[in-house]
């Protein structure tokens, strides 16, 4: 039986940067090897799990994707000793300031993160967080080791190490969104105990960070009847408004929006109030920002949906999360999975509502 809390540390301890996510697919291909009948790579490096359904063949498939990639910085000079850098996939410069790194040179190596004396940084970068571009990564090397070490263009991750917290949550780095791959396994896992009539395709997917090209592509080779982005929400913390963020440990979010199937709505939100599986309806009044954006768009269009788990301090390297939601995910998914019946594209309608 898979432990959530030593298989979230691990995912989130692994590197895989967007572009870059070989390390932790290495991670989730061995995790998912046991519950799925067959694994393949995409081109573009995503990973497919598949789960055979029972129905005879040719049965539909609902394709899951939870994105890997995780945010990070990429070394772009290397001045008198100290790393310049730039942000890979989004971050919040009020907190990089400080923080443990790992540089993946020749060799990986520990670093930090600095800012320089605020009289050597330009009036105008004075007035808030400083921008990333005036930061710099100290290895403790040497110039003329550093030179031998590390290129432009390597890669730097960050190292704080995953936390329990009170209250059966956890603080980690890339939570966002290795919590979703965990649901996802958490889901494999039980559908082996379960009988269901449509394949399922789990996939982890590259680049949702940056290019959304690994749920597109993905979702244009396997060519799935129905989709779901797992993904993670704003959670609530002090100061945040009521209406766009979500509390923790009070259940994951429905998405509702352009990029999301009305009737696929309705239906996994029957499956949520059928097993009591607490939700908030989330609004998406434009693009999901999720990988439900490509995943809607690919072949001839796919009926796609959004379910997402709540993170307090996205983007940072000290996102925290509740446990039982990510356990409430993956209970929902399943039980959605084992009700789909062989004619349920026949009655999916998109005159569903809220």
């Amino acid at each position: 039986m898979i432990e959530l809390i030593p298989l979230l540390k691990k995912l989130c301890s692994t590197p895989g940067l967007s572009g870059h996510e070989a390390p932790i697919r290495t991670i989730i291909e061995e995790t998912w090897q046991a519950n799925t009948d067959d694994l393949s790579i995409s081109p573009l490096g995503s990973l497919h799990g598949l789960k055979r359904g029972a129905a005879p063949e040719p049965r539909p498939s609902i394709l899951v994707a939870t994105h890997m990639d995780a945010i990070g910085l990429m070394v772009t000079g290397i001045e008198e000793g100290w790393l310049r850098v730039t942000e890979i996939g989004g971050l919040d410069a009020r907190v990089l300031p400080g923080q443990l790194v790992t540089v993946h040179g020749r060799k990986d190596l520990p670093g930090v993160i600095v800012q320089p004396p605020t009289h050597l940084v330009p009036d105008e970068a004075q007035k808030g967080p400083v921008p990333i571009k005036y930061l710099l990564v100290d290895t403790g090397l040497l110039a003329t080791e550093v030179k031998q070490q590390v290129r432009t263009g390597d890669l730097i991750s960050f190292a704080q190490e995953p936390v329990e917290l009170q209250g059966d949550t956890l603080t980690a780095r890339s939570l966002d969104n290795r919590a979703s791959v965990a649901a996802l396994t958490l889901c494999l896992e039980e559908l082996q105990t379960r009988i269901h009539a449509w394949d399922v395709w789990a996939v982890a997917t590259t680049q949702e960070e940056e290019t959304l090209g690994g749920a597109r592509t993905s979702a244009f080779q396997l060519r799935p009847q129905i989709a779901v982005a797992i993904d993670v929400t704003w959670g609530k913390s002090p100061g945040t408004p009521d209406y766009t963020t979500f509390p923790l440990n009070k259940g994951l979010t429905l998405g509702w929006g352009p990029n999301i199937h009305p009737g696929l709505y309705e239906s996994i939100k029957k499956t949520a109030d059928l097993i009591e599986v607490p939700y908030t309806t989330e609004t998406m009044p434009r693009h999901s920002g999720t990988d439900a954006f490509s995943l809607q768009v690919a072949t001839h269009g796919i009926p796609t949906m959004v379910i997402s788990i709540p993170l307090r301090y996205m983007h940072t390297p000290v996102e925290v999360v509740a446990l039982k939601d990510i356990q409430r995910t993956a209970r929902l998914l399943c039980e959605f999975i084992t009700r789909l019946d062989i004619d349920y594209m026949k009655n999916l309608s998109l005159e569903g509502s809220l």
